[in-house]
């Protein structure tokens, strides 16, 4: 298996910006020549978050493209994940507040059973956007997620603006969503 970094300044001829979604694809169809095939870009902040397929709380598969136009504080736990279940209540508490103002939360479980996240999703009183990574664990290593919990913030444009937010009871949190629900406010 082979990982990627992409460099912010490398365009398409057409000026475009080149996405780790077109490194994949390119590298993948020369693979298809005798090569190895790559299964995973690292992304980096900028980079376009590729439409990962997950499951929601109702067993319906749902993306973070759904939140296009909003941006979106991901918070990747488990329910193993002592300090997850810590911060919990202080992130369902904003996630009320922040709704309003531009910032959608989504919960994602990366459990590697489902019954361990819907259990706990009960014991916690989960609300809002609760989705499972179904065993999708190419996201947690384009995002080199290796502990818990990780928040990290999408823009309205679907590209990474933050890949490690604080945790949501650090002022600075707060601080970062103030600044991101002003943004919303004037359309950014």
């Amino acid at each position: 298996t082979y990982t990627f970094h992409l460099r912010e300044d490398v365009t398409f001829h057409n000026g475009k910006p080149l996405t780790s979604a077109d490194v994949l694809y390119t590298y993948n169809n020369l693979a298809g020549m005798g090569g190895e095939k790559a299964d995973t870009v690292k992304l980096r902040k900028g980079d376009k978050c590729p439409d990962y397929v997950f499951q929601s709380h109702d067993s319906s598969e749902v993306t973070l493209r759904q939140f296009r136009g909003r941006y979106v504080v991901v918070d990747v736990w488990a329910s193993w994940c002592y300090p997850c279940k810590k911060e919990y209540p202080t992130l369902k508490a904003l996630a009320r507040e922040y709704k309003e103002r531009g910032v959608e939360f989504v919960s994602l479980s990366c459990d590697s059973q489902e019954l361990r996240w819907r259990n706990e999703m009960g014991f916690m009183g989960a609300e809002g956007h609760q989705w499972w990574i179904a065993g999708n664990n190419a996201f947690m290593t384009a995002f080199e997620i290796y502990a818990i919990p990780r928040l990290i913030l999408i823009d309205p444009k679907g590209r990474i603006a933050d890949l490690r937010l604080p945790m949501p009871s650090d002022p600075q949190f707060r601080k970062i969503l103030d600044k991101v629900a002003e943004k919303a406010k004037g359309g950014e």
